[in-house]
C-alpha cells in the first residue's frame, strides 16, 4: 500500500508527530492553512469516512477527545476547527480518512 498516512503511522515516513496512542496519529499538516493545523488520523486505514463501519464508532470518539487535547496543547483551545472532507467532490486528496485541526488565528 502506498498511503502516505500508513507510512506515516508504520514511521516509515517523517511527519511532525504532536499526539500519537495505539488508535490513532496526529501530526502537522505539510501544506498548512492556518497558524496551527494539525492531521488527526486513525491508524486503522480506512478509505474515506464514507467507508467507516459500526466497529469505528469508538475509534471516531476517540478522535474527538484527542481534538480537544491537541486544541488544548496547541493553545488554540478558545476557537477551532475540526474539518473532515469526504471524497474527492468533498475536498479529501489523501485516501485515508482523517480530520483537520485548525486554529491560532
Amino acid at each position: 500500500m502506498s498511503c502516505i498516512f500508513c507510512k506515516i503511522i508504520k514511521h516509515e515516513q517523517q511527519g511532525d508527530v504532536v499526539y500519537e496512542n495505539e488508535k490513532i496519529i496526529a501530526f502537522k499538516d505539510i501544506n498548512p492553512k492556518a497558524p496551527v493545523h494539525i492531521l488527526i488520523v486513525p491508524k486503522k486505514h480506512i478509505a474515506s469516512m464514507q467507508d467507516i463501519e459500526e466497529e469505528d464508532c469508538e475509534m471516531l470518539s476517540e478522535i474527538f477527545l484527542v481534538s480537544k487535547k491537541i486544541a488544548t496543547d496547541q493553545n488554540i483551545d478558545d476557537g477551532y476547527k475540526l474539518v473532515c472532507n469526504v471524497g474527492r467532490k468533498g475536498g479529501q486528496t489523501i485516501d485515508h480518512a482523517h480530520f483537520h485541526l485548525l486554529g491560532g488565528w
